[in-house]
């Protein structure tokens, strides 16, 4: 696994991070918007495990693209 960064939430994700992946984040946004989820002290963590980016924010929310390009969302227990 390599460190890539974090970021705060609702701040831009990294430049070179995959455009999809960059789009999953910003739907996880927005649903946390709608739920008036107080997100201030929270931040995203992205890392790479066999090459591709897995994303995950403080509260468990983990963004994982698959070799086709489709990027799923789970919570991690």
């Amino acid at each position: 696994m390599q460190l890539g960064t974090r970021w705060q939430v609702n701040t831009a994700p990294p430049q070179n991070l995959i455009p999809a992946v960059s789009q999953a984040v910003l739907d996880v946004e927005r649903e946390l918007s709608r739920l008036n989820q107080d997100t201030s002290s929270w931040y995203w963590t992205l890392t790479y495990l066999e090459n591709r980016p897995v994303v995950q924010l403080d509260d468990g929310t983990t963004l994982r693209i698959n070799a086709e390009g489709t990027v799923s969302i789970h919570q991690e227990e």
